[in-house]
């Protein structure tokens, strides 16, 4: 088990961004703070702007069950899916061990794991690749390629990305969010934006048909420097996949959180 301070962290930085994020998708944002349960839930296409997450500390066996039991109820009112994310050190050593169970019985199925990451690394050096030159997203066809690039990454319909970021001024001028550019193509994309002091790191993605290059590690190495250049920040956080995990380290951040994400059994 980790520091448990690092995973409330965590679980906190979640509810403060995803606030922020959910409220820019209006008229249809559901961001309400309830007994141990925060809703994030834009109700949009983009399933990442779709989130409700378990916020109590050292919750056991018995009222984890009720409360992934609420989650599937408020997940199966909404008319687009989304996921509950759920910080395993947050519950107590009895609800870790029968995490899967309860949810399988509140008619939650595991979709993914994530890790929590933080690192006191700012600031850093303004990046330089070769291959690449970095845009800051200030228009709507850079959200368009934005969007475009996390929807390849990430599997979804190109669609379902560009709900999630399309007309919307924060990403234009709020979200420090970059292009990495290789010969006038957009490849990679990373964003930072302030949360309770600190610079928190989000979708981060790469084309697929230009990873494992670095031009991931690249975008999102600019978007912290420009980042901590604005606010000040010197401690990022962020929540990985298993697909960028190996990534971030080598910027400086530290795994502390372990992550398990799950959607509505079908």
């Amino acid at each position: 088990m980790h520091d448990l301070a690092d995973s409330v962290e965590s679980m906190e930085q979640l509810a403060a961004v995803w606030r922020t994020m959910v409220l820019d998708r209006e008229p249809d944002a559901d961001v309400r703070d309830l007994p141990g349960i925060a809703v994030r839930w834009a109700d949009c296409r983009f399933a990442f702007w779709n989130c409700v997450t378990l916020t109590g500390v050292g919750t056991g066996a018995d009222l984890m069950e009720r409360r992934l039991k609420e989650a599937a109820e408020i997940m199966r009112a909404k008319s687009r899916p989304g996921f509950l994310w759920v910080f395993e050190d947050l519950l107590d050593d009895e609800a870790r061990a029968t995490l899967g169970t309860a949810a399988e019985r509140a008619g939650l199925a595991y979709a993914f794991p994530g890790t929590g990451m933080a690192g006191d690394m700012l600031p850093l050096p303004d990046p330089d690749h070769a291959d690449l030159t970095f845009v800051r997203v200030t228009t709507e066809e850079h959200l368009r390629a934005y969007a475009d690039i996390n929807s390849r990454a990430y599997g979804f319909p190109v669609e379902d990305g560009r709900d999630g970021l399309a007309d919307s001024t924060l990403w234009k001028h709020g979200v420090h969010a970059y292009l990495a550019v290789r010969d006038e193509t957009p490849v990679a994309c990373a964003a930072t934006v302030e949360a309770q002091g600190r610079l928190f790191v989000l979708l981060v993605a790469t084309d697929p048909r230009w990873q494992r290059r670095g031009y991931g590690e690249a975008v999102t190495r600019k978007a912290l420097y420009e980042g901590a250049l604005a606010t000040g920040a010197t401690r990022a956080t962020l929540h990985a996949t298993a697909a960028g995990a190996p990534v971030y380290p080598r910027i400086g951040f530290r795994p502390n959180s372990p992550m398990r994400f799950y959607a509505l059994a079908q």
